[in-house]
């Protein structure tokens, strides 16, 4: 029986060998992973009941492990210790509304700055990868990620107003200025 039970551990090393690094993505560790499953497997060896998947046992094994080991790497922090900031959760409903506004404010900004912003942002480009991309400076791709960004806090604060309305506004002002403003006699600087 024991010889039994140790063949059909040889034969599966190989498959827990792929396991094990197709679930820690390291070489080192998955060897790891392995040698303490076939421990738990030899230590566990009068609980595997014959005629029953082998496999599926090591792997149950193995995955057992491997979660473990990623609960005990956790940070752990008494509650007492803990900030009250990090025990509160905002309500779902609101985090999503708060993202399609967000979503939606980017949406707004003109092409370059939101292409440059979601570069830095969401990609993780370096400016110097940035202005590759776009084919322009360092400095102009850092000015447009900082104009976006102060677009986009002008717009989610609602101090911003749509810029055709903004061009609008500028113009009928300046005519009336011009239209109001009485127009003074020229003075000579001789005088």
């Amino acid at each position: 029986m024991a010889s039994q039970f140790h063949d059909l551990l040889k034969e599966q090393l190989p498959r827990l060998r792929v396991m094990a690094l197709a679930m820690t993505r390291d070489r080192s560790a998955a060897d790891d992973l392995v040698q303490d499953t076939v421990v738990n497997a030899l230590s566990g060896q009068g609980s595997f009941m014959p005629g029953t998947n082998f496999g599926a046992w090591t792997y149950r094994i193995m995955r057992n492990h491997f979660i473990s080991g990623k609960r005990r790497a956790r940070a752990m922090v008494d509650v007492d210790d803990a900030p009250a900031e990090a025990l509160m959760v905002a309500p779902s409903h609101e985090s999503a509304v708060m993202a399609r506004e967000v979503m939606a404010a980017i949406q707004r900004l003109p092409l370059l700055q939101r292409e440059a912003l979601l570069m830095v942002s969401l990609g993780g480009l370096s400016y110097e990868e940035v202005a590759e991309h776009c084919e322009c400076s360092i400095g102009t791709a850092k000015s447009r990620v900082c104009r976006a960004r102060q677009h986009l806090q002008a717009i989610l604060l609602g101090a911003e107003k749509p810029a055709v309305e903004n061009a609008g506004r500028a113009r009928a002002a300046a005519r009336s200025d011009a239209t109001d403003r009485p127009t003074a006699p020229a003075v000579s600087p001789l005088a």
